[in-house]
């Protein structure tokens, strides 16, 4: 059964980009989030909080794995892009949907795993930039935060509350209409109608 998801941590990880997806990922209850180090040693992420990994990268289960979660931050080293693209085409080729955001959209595009498919990351010529053997440049959408296609999630690193929305969907957390009402709250602070008080400001503002 596929249930568990898989977060990257690493030093300097941009925990607050992935927190709201994770956040609303482990609210039903039915999910496991296990974090992923490139060794089992603790790492302390950009904002300051220490994490201690349950797993390292080999140690994937990909029975189990229902998403990859790659979040950015500054150690995306040539010495772990290998290691990262290794584990993202595992996942992917295993069935599973890989979600980055940030610097994390280049280890799914050393994977390959963007050349033929819409993606999004943090701005035009980045990916070629830092990533020769990228090949999808056509496929490049600089109009959006967040877009998800072939498999994969890509997000810029303003696009957190949209990243937490494609994974929601991805994972098919919540029906459609309620996925609409918790973008609309956490995007432009609109209440849904069934927050205390919204149906009587409702009724008083006809």
């Amino acid at each position: 059964m596929r249930d568990t998801v898989h977060v990257v941590v690493f030093e300097g990880f941009a925990d607050w980009q992935v927190a709201l997806a994770l956040s609303e990922i482990r609210r039903p209850g039915e999910w496991e989030v296990r974090t992923m180090g490139f060794t089992r040693e603790s790492v302390t992420s950009m904002s300051g909080l220490r994490v201690l990994p349950d797993d390292t990268l080999e140690q994937v289960d990909l029975d189990v794995t229902a998403l990859l979660i790659l979040p950015g931050g500054h150690l995306w080293l040539p010495a772990h892009a290998e290691r990262i693209a290794a584990l993202t085409r595992r996942v992917h080729e295993a069935g599973a949907p890989v979600a980055a955001i940030d610097e994390g959209v280049l280890a799914v595009a050393r994977a390959g795993l963007i050349d033929h498919c819409r993606h999004t990351g943090n701005w035009v010529g980045q990916i070629g930039r830092e990533v020769p053997s990228y090949s999808g440049r056509e496929q490049y959408d600089a109009n959006v935060l967040a877009v998800s296609d072939g498999g994969v999630i890509t997000a810029s690193h303003l696009g957190s509350v949209e990243f937490a929305r494609e994974v929601i969907h991805t994972l098919d957390l919540y029906s459609s209409s309620d996925r609409d009402h918790w973008y609309r709250l956490f995007k432009h602070a609109i209440p849904p109608p069934w927050f205390p008080g919204v149906a009587t400001e409702t009724i008083r503002a006809a």
